[in-house]
């Protein structure tokens, strides 16, 4: 298996889940940090949110954002690809709401118009599984894998 496709197996196993993340975007460059849940898929990050929150607000003014946990980091470009039932999100509303079950509907109202999914499209990401690290650049679909060991006390 060539290091692309075994770099993108790992990012399945590893986030093809509810997974939360801090969320990076900005506001006449000056930065805004919140935790989101998200799920990965097909190379981009997947949350449920509202169209006038401010995440969404800022993404629409500028796309670009960055998310981390654990030292898992990624960067990329954010949209706002609509409503649940908009046409076009028939399969990501099916795993958005399994991968959210426990969730979904409690903190989520599909009858509000607002109510929309955002789509991260991965153009960096620096992950690591069972000691290895991989610095992907997906543009250029090239990887960098080399030993990598999470080394860092987390006090909780």
């Amino acid at each position: 298996m060539i290091t692309l496709e075994k770099s993108l197996k790992v990012l399945e196993e590893l986030f093809a889940k509810d997974y939360q993340f801090a969320l990076a975007t900005t506001n006449d460059n000056v930065p805004s940090v919140r935790f989101i849940d998200a799920f990965y898929n097909n190379g981009a990050f997947y949350t449920v949110t509202y169209a006038n929150s401010q995440k969404v607000i800022e993404m629409e003014a500028n796309p670009r954002v960055a998310m981390c946990n654990k030292l898992y980091r990624f960067s990329g470009l954010a949209y706002n690809i609509g409503h649940p039932f908009k046409e076009g999100n028939d399969e990501i509303r099916t795993k958005l709401i399994k991968a959210f079950e426990s969730w979904y509907f409690k903190h989520n109202n599909e009858n509000d118009e607002n109510m929309c999914y955002i789509k991260i499209e991965l153009s960096h990401g620096f992950f690591y599984k069972d000691g290895m690290g991989y610095d992907v650049d997906f543009a250029s679909k090239k990887v960098a894998e080399f030993p990598f060991e999470f080394d860092i006390v987390l006090i909780e």
